[in-house]
């Protein structure tokens, strides 16, 4: 077994507005890798360059063991890519698309397909055109996962859906990726999606990666922390501040090197410690952004 699915080493992509710069990034085979990142951020150019579409200008890329571009063909035999800007089809049936991708992929699982057919509430011979956009989005998520891919490459999958539609969608591929061990690389701006199905996340930003780690470990380090300073009494140093906000006797502290060690420090200072709060994912990722471009380090 590949210990990577996908490895990103020092990859660059020069536009005239625009850099993706010096992207290193590993994908453990078997893990579901959340990309958060704005709109604009690099997510779609970094997913593009890893399905070949869009070649970097500098460093290396391999995927399921092939470089890429060079060996793209090979690679995308064992990718299923769903992306937001995917069309199917209008004018031919779900079915004909079905038959269509089992001419060509020879991994193609029918008894799968049908299987999901009934689990996303999709109709065969229903028309492409005359279907939701929801029940579009879940029909291009059957034709990429009937392949038994090794690889799920997810681009902003839910933009555009209505919350109802967002919700059936997610709820649907997390049951999916719940029956078997998938490697999911799963790109989004919104960061509750990405935090209900990925077990690692990298947040990008401007085109460079601003950080990455375990999800549990993201949550678990950062805090937020309300403290009361006595007169004549100054914020002691803590480990891995973040941001400093709040006034200067009720300052509010962001870390992302919690442990209750921080807490006992800041008592024997004569610092109040009124809360510690959870943060979640998409304050986590606003503060890592917010910090590198006022050139904090993280």
């Amino acid at each position: 077994m590949i210990d990577f699915a996908v490895e990103f080493s020092g990859v660059t992509k020069r536009y005239k507005h625009f850099t993706l710069d010096c992207i290193d990034l590993k994908l453990p085979t078997g893990c579901i890798l959340g990309l958060v990142g704005a709109n604009g951020a690099g997510k779609s150019t970094t997913l593009r360059i890893l399905m070949g579409l869009v070649h970097q200008d500098a460093g290396t890329v391999e995927v399921l063991g092939h470089t890429m571009p060079d060996q793209q063909a090979l690679a995308k035999l064992e990718i299923g890519f769903l992306s937001e800007d995917m069309r199917l089809y209008g004018a031919p049936t779900l079915e004909w698309h079905m038959n269509f991708m089992r001419s060509i992929y020879p991994h193609w699982d029918g008894a799968y397909a049908n299987s999901l057919l009934g689990r996303f509430d999709l109709k065969a011979k229903q028309r492409i055109k005359g279907m939701s956009h929801g029940q579009r989005v879940k029909a291009a998520l059957l034709l990429a996962l009937a392949r038994r891919p090794q690889l799920l490459v997810l681009d902003e999958p839910t933009t555009g859906l209505d919350p109802i539609a967002r919700r059936e969608v997610l709820g649907e591929l997390m049951a999916v990726l719940a029956d078997e061990e998938r490697t999911v690389l799963f790109s989004s701006h919104n960061t509750l999606d990405v935090e209900q199905i990925s077990d690692q996340i990298t947040f990008i930003d401007r085109g460079r990666i601003v950080e990455s780690a375990d999800k549990e470990a993201f949550l678990d380090r950062w805090r937020r922390l309300r403290l009361v300073l006595p007169p004549n009494t100054r914020l002691p140093g803590l480990p891995g501040v973040v941001a400093i906000g709040g006034s200067s006797r009720l300052p509010v502290v962001t870390t992302n090197r919690f442990e209750p060690a921080v807490v006992s420090a800041c008592t024997e200072r004569g610092v109040a410690v009124q809360s510690v709060d959870v943060m979640t994912l998409e304050e986590i990722f606003i503060a890592s952004v917010e910090s590198r471009r006022e050139g904090g380090a993280l």
